[in-house]
């Protein structure tokens, strides 16, 4: 969901003026996903790179996390979207962690839409989070390492209950991934739009996917 603080800086705005109007097109796009079929839905809100940027943005971005979800708690609960976070928790406030849990929890009996949320995440730290607790299991002696392939590596991944994804969107016009589902997403389709992210409509998401549908997917297959 790119392209926040460049909308922002182009009406003279702060940059958190333009995560904020970003938060409420998330409502937009989420309500849209059932009358497209969809029913996966993972967005990316931080990442570990992010820490980088002002503290004032990132203490802005944390604030702007938490009044999300007690904004629309209930409204997600009400439409059927389950909640779920990935990213490592250990650098975030214990407070935001729990409120977090809490949404998990809140809408765990949905199943309309599951809606991921990337927070702290980052593709890069994801696997080597994942390899540590493979290799703990390995020493502990309840994994044999002549067992480990890729399948088993994906069970240890934040996504191990979700589905990889088929279609990878950036807003901007930056043609780059930026460390996001470095290995859920081998065999994405990928859509790089020009469009900043507040800017991003329900009706450019649906052309988007449309879009999306039309291509040949052979997943390194021939078909004749």
């Amino acid at each position: 969901m790119d392209g926040n603080g460049r909308w922002a800086q182009s009406r003279g705005r702060p940059r958190l003026f333009g995560h904020q109007a970003g938060a409420r097109r998330v409502r937009e796009i989420v309500q849209a996903c059932p009358d497209l079929g969809i029913r996966y839905l993972t967005i990316f809100a931080f990442s570990t790179e992010n820490w980088k940027r002002t503290q004032a943005e990132v203490s802005g971005l944390m604030t702007l996390f938490r009044r999300y979800i007690q904004k629309e708690a209930q409204a997600l609960l009400a439409e059927g979207v389950r909640v779920r976070f990935i990213g490592d928790r250990d650098r975030l406030d214990p407070k935001l962690v729990e409120m977090m849990q809490s949404l998990e929890s809140l809408t765990a009996g949905n199943d309309l839409v599951h809606l991921t949320i990337a927070l702290n995440y980052g593709g890069r730290d994801e696997v080597a989070r994942a390899t540590k607790r493979l290799a703990r299991e390995v020493a502990a002696g309840r994994l044999n390492p002549e067992d480990v392939d890729a399948e088993t590596l994906a069970h240890y991944l934040d996504t191990c209950v979700l589905p990889d994804p088929d279609l990878v969107i950036r807003t901007s016009g930056e043609a780059r991934i930026s460390n996001f589902l470095l290995w859920q997403s081998a065999y994405a389709e990928y859509e790089f739009t020009p469009i900043l992210w507040p800017d991003f409509t329900a009706e450019h998401f649906a052309r988007i996917v449309g879009e999306y549908a039309l291509r040949d997917r052979r997943f390194g297959a021939v078909i004749a």
